[in-house]
């Protein structure tokens, strides 16, 4: 799958670093850009991506109700509101009453789909979670043409920052 505008590295491409943090990776190519390196040849990979879900705590029959109830009163005000405003007569007033009676109407049909769907998990998933994806790497990806000159230039770079951070362990 690839997103529009954004062109998956060739074939011939070559890893010229890899970073542990995406910040480093764009400080390379910052470094790149500053000496006139051609970055639309560049692209940041990410890799040993790995899905963390970080549990919030318990979800009981309240607190699903709770949620349904949030999300149809937000989906309910908000359409309530659109189609008052389609009103020939006094929209801003149409648009307010309507979306008073979508937030308690969705309101409460939300709480209602929210129980009813905690209660068809039947007890196999009592707690609530976010979830993120983190990289343990981020590969910097170079043309095959331009990968050599891309190596020497992140080197130079390698080597300054190590010079820098020598030089404020002594101070």
């Amino acid at each position: 799958m690839s997103l529009p505008g954004i062109t998956p590295p060739a074939d011939a491409s070559h890893v010229v670093a890899s970073y542990a943090t995406y910040a480093e990776a764009e400080r390379a190519i910052d470094f790149l850009a500053d000496r006139d390196f051609p970055v639309a040849r560049v692209a940041v990979v990410a890799g040993d991506l790995r899905l963390v879900e970080q549990v919030t705590g318990r979800l009981g029959y309240g607190g699903a109700a709770a949620r349904g109830a949030a999300a149809g009163a937000t989906t309910g005000a908000l359409l309530g509101f659109i189609l008052g405003l389609l009103s020939l007569v006094a929209p801003l007033t149409s648009g307010l009453t309507l979306a008073l009676v979508g937030l308690v109407v969705g309101g409460l049909v939300g709480a209602l789909i929210g129980l009813i769907g905690h209660l068809a998990l039947g007890g196999r998933r009592d707690f609530s979670s976010v979830s993120a994806v983190q990289a343990g790497r981020y590969d910097l990806i170079v043309a095959a043409e331009v990968a050599e000159h891309a190596r020497q230039l992140l080197a130079a770079h390698a080597r300054d920052a190590a010079a820098r951070g020598r030089g404020r362990r002594a101070a």
